[in-house]
């Protein structure tokens, strides 16, 4: 269940009857029996009580508060013996090689239908089964790491090439489009982090990417296939020319986006998240499935078109 804020209308969310109550301006708008809840998540401003978290608990549902950029900044987590097998699984892991790199495979697929929609890859199907191939044929963590940079810059290098594509330069703010992929990939890192707490996994515990201090490499790990949705939506806006240089200043060879510019962006990655929320949660309870039984059944995330 996903509410978000409203500008301007006092929301809140209670208890009534065993049902989870959605009111504006004191009045109700919307319902839905706790029966049928498995989490809540809240983005951005709501008045909840008391009487709402202790049911939640009561109820075994999860209640996550996010900011308007996805980050959560509080959560009442409904704890079940089955989180704590899954981090007894989570930590010993012994096909976690082969899961990094279907990670990696999933992330080539979409990065090549992106290609093939816009008409730069003739060949999507042939052009993933190699790719897939030399994936499957690297021998260490090191070496995976290398082949998928190099399938993302080749991608980058394409994709974009039609917009002064130089090459990805992280949190640097070099041109524009790094700048939108640095919003557009934090709000997606924090959607996933959100969705795999859920579950109860140890977010900092990461399997493609490694224990790093302060990092939550598995939220990294999971949102690998999931970038093409920001790169699609970032795609689209250079077409529909809602991308306007002048919204942005340079500053010492940085490019900043100006405050009273921002919504219009941050409202680009808002939307296209949330029209793949229910694909993204789908993927997070395969991914907690395979983790949990061991199976080699990995799930697969499709952008769409």
């Amino acid at each position: 269940m996903y509410l978000i804020s409203k500008p301007g209308a006092k929301q809140k969310l209670a208890f009534w009857n065993d049902n989870i109550r959605l009111l504006e301006n004191d009045k109700p708008v919307n319902q839905i029996s706790c029966s049928r809840v498995f989490a809540v998540f809240i983005i951005g401003d709501f008045s909840i009580t008391t009487k709402l978290i202790k049911n939640c608990k009561e109820y075994g549902i999860s209640l996550f508060l996010l900011k308007q950029n996805f980050e959560v900044y509080a959560s009442v987590v409904a704890e079940a013996e089955g989180n704590y097998l899954l981090r007894a699984k989570q930590y010993s892991l012994k096909n976690d090689f082969e899961i990094a790199k279907n990670i990696v495979k999933n992330k080539t697929y979409n990065q090549l239908h992106l290609l093939n929609k816009v008409e730069k890859m003739p060949k999507p199907v042939s052009a993933y089964k190699e790719a897939a191939l030399n994936i499957d044929a690297v021998k260490n963590h090191k070496a995976l790491l290398g082949t998928e940079g190099q399938h993302t810059r080749e991608f980058f290098q394409q994709y974009f090439k039609e917009f002064g594509w130089i090459r990805r330069s992280p949190r640097t703010k070099g041109d524009i489009t790094n700048v939108l992929m640095d919003i557009g990939y934090t709000f997606l890192f924090n959607f996933t982090d959100a969705l795999l707490r859920l579950y109860g996994f140890d977010t900092y515990k990461g399997i493609y990417h490694k224990l790093f201090f302060q990092r939550k490499s598995l939220a990294c790990d999971v949102m690998e296939p999931f970038r093409c949705v920001i790169d699609k939506q970032i795609y689209k806006a250079y077409r529909l020319k809602q991308i306007d240089k002048k919204d942005f200043t340079v500053s010492r060879g940085q490019y900043q986006l100006s405050y009273q510019n921002q919504q219009k962006y941050l409202e680009l990655f808002f939307d296209s998240i949330m029209e793949r929320k229910e694909d993204l949660f789908v993927y997070a309870r395969d991914f907690y499935y395979c983790i949990l039984n061991n199976t080699t059944d990995y799930p697969f995330f499709k952008v769409s078109g």
